[in-house]
């Protein structure tokens, strides 16, 4: 389930590519065969019939409508080198993950202290522990909220507690109406 955050982790892989992607229509098409298998896949994944598929396999259709053609490059992004994609998450879940964002920070806070959440602009490495539990989430197809709480844990932990050297009443964070994320590793 695509959110900001999946959306954020798609862009943080796509960073890291080593070659660039098919460029021409043609040769993004014969990829997206070669990794799928067969026409029927790819029209079922970029949402066309199977003949259309053919016809820009052998070039008798050159341009897709402008929604096409931007489902076409996902569809090859999302499948460009998975091998560079793995080792580079392998070593973001030893060595944690940058994020920064701007969004509506809430939280939970002993009785007393304001728990209005309000707009922060931050930039936090978080822990290689958040690293892995975000990969393991998105892998198993978690929702976007769940990817939210873990990143508002992270802040919690990261941020607000420090470590865990002040703000240790503060039991609850929330994310939410995010303006942008942007995550780096």
């Amino acid at each position: 389930m695509a959110g900001e955050i999946d959306d954020a982790l798609e862009r943080a892989d796509q960073e890291h590519f080593t070659k660039e992607p098919p460029k021409g229509l043609q040769a993004r098409i014969n990829y997206l065969l070669r990794q799928m298998g067969t026409s029927k896949a790819v029209a079922e994944e970029i949402g066309v019939t199977a003949d259309s598929v053919n016809r820009y396999r052998r070039g008798a259709r050159k341009n897709p409508p402008k929604d096409i053609a931007a489902k076409i490059e996902a569809a090859v992004k999302a499948r460009w080198q998975p091998g560079v994609r793995k080792r580079r998450r392998k070593q973001a879940a030893a060595t944690g993950i940058t994020v920064e964002t701007r969004a509506r920070f809430g939280y939970t806070a002993a009785v007393g202290s304001t728990d209005d959440g309000r707009f922060r602009r931050l930039t936090v490495h978080l822990p290689a522990t958040y690293a892995q539990r975000l990969f393991d989430a998105r892998d198993e197809g978690a929702s976007d909220q769940k990817m939210r709480e873990i990143v508002a844990e992270g802040f919690k932990e990261v941020y607000f507690q420090d470590n865990g050297a002040r703000a240790m009443g503060l039991s609850d964070v929330s994310l939410s109406d995010i303006d942008y994320l942007d995550i780096e590793y």
